[in-house]
């Protein structure tokens, strides 16, 4: 038996002066980043999946069909008819007669401006073909229909 030592029932070995052998812990003062890197992680990728779906609010029930979706690197104006008739460039409800004013003040690239005309499922045909009328015969080149598309099954 070594003099001077003593174990008690916590296993830890003391001095004959009640003090633990080697040095005392220091508290931590470095700030631990990973969960906040974790959380911003989570944040940046819900915001990646949301934004594109706030680019358009106005509610329109788009037709199917089989063709492809096509691939861009800007952001189309897009001119909505909902099955009310009423029209909406972009968001903004406009009169029919406002729809080639406005579409000129906006344009950044003159008449090779692409235009997306969104007419819902239970539109008046009448009313959509129209505003694709007017659009086109203003000068604007790049004007397409959008469709959704059809799910197998």
């Amino acid at each position: 038996m070594v003099m001077g030592t003593d174990t008690s029932t916590s296993g830890v070995r003391r001095r004959g002066n009640g003090h633990r052998r080697g040095r005392r812990r220091q508290p931590m003062s470095e700030i631990n980043v990973t969960p906040f890197v974790d959380v911003m992680l989570v944040l940046l990728i819900i915001f990646m999946v949301a934004a594109p779906l706030l680019t358009v609010g106005v509610p329109i029930d788009l037709p199917e069909t089989e063709a492809s979706a096509l691939n861009s690197e800007t952001q189309p104006i897009t001119v909505s008819v909902n099955e009310a008739g009423e029209i909406f460039l972009q968001e903004t409800a406009i009169p029919i007669d406002e729809v080639v004013p406005k579409l000129q003040a906006i344009a950044t690239t003159g008449y090779q401006e692409r235009i997306y005309v969104r007419g819902d499922r239970n539109a008046d045909y009448g009313t959509v073909m129209r505003v694709m009328a007017r659009i086109s015969s203003a000068g604007y080149k790049n004007l397409g229909l959008v469709t959704l598309q059809e799910q197998d099954g």
